[in-house]
């Protein structure tokens, strides 16, 4: 349903993506934002599935600055690997190649954009700093505590597990205080990686809720 796509940044910097259209005439775009794990087989068919929902949908290689083309998948050793990037993130860096997707599909009518894991926490940054959005979603963003001080710009709706042992349930807390502007829900019994279906902490039931809940709010937000 996808291909993969060239963008290019305010700063001339080139990275790599994926976009998937929809079949017929698109509702709105979707900006995907990957884990730490790359634009990989789970991201891209985060893409599909939101092309399937009528939207056109683009992920951009966040990371292409340190590593080009770098995806993996879920094992003890890949996630391990996978952490360098965000011993010390350059989130003015993403932000920059977020701004590339945003601007790359607009044409296409009004945009979200939803992230996962480092995704969920850029995702929300995006929201507070960058133009051309209409609602944002975040899904398990670990550094989401630490933005909760800047507003959004836009209509957001954030996801937590309940059992996440990188983000403790008082950072939830803490953002629902600072951010009662924010659609903050949490997910009993549920993980880190909750909504991932190639992870080991997927979580079916809560992903099931998770999923059509973030659709219901793109719908209402995205209407041309």
């Amino acid at each position: 349903m996808g291909q993969d796509i060239k963008l290019t940044a305010s700063d001339h910097f080139q990275l790599g993506g994926y976009r998937a259209d929809p079949t017929g005439a698109p509702k709105a775009a979707v900006v995907v934002i990957q884990e730490i794990f790359g634009v990989n087989h789970h991201i891209r068919s985060v893409c599909d599935r939101l092309a399937g929902e009528g939207y056109v949908a683009i992920a951009p290689s966040v990371f292409d600055r340190i590593e080009p083309n770098f995806q993996c998948g879920y094992s003890p050793d890949e996630i391990a690997n996978a952490r360098k990037f965000v011993a010390n993130p350059d989130w003015a860096a993403m932000l920059l190649d977020t701004q590339a997707a945003i601007d790359a599909v607009k044409h296409v009518g009004p945009v979200g954009i939803i992230g996962f894991c480092l995704g969920g926490s850029l995702a929300y940054a995006a929201a507070t700093k960058l133009s051309g959005l209409k609602a944002a979603i975040g899904y398990y963003g670990g550094a989401v505590v630490r933005f909760a001080d800047d507003k959004p710009k836009v209509p957001t709706q954030l996801h937590f597990g309940e059992k996440d042992a990188g983000i403790p349930l008082a950072d939830v807390e803490t953002i629902k205080s600072k951010r009662p502007d924010v659609d903050v829900h949490v997910y009993p019994g549920a993980q880190h990686g909750f909504h991932c279906d190639e992870r080991a902490s997927y979580d079916k039931a809560s992903a099931d809720i998770a999923w059509p809940r973030s659709m219901a709010f793109f719908a209402k937000h995205l209407k041309k």
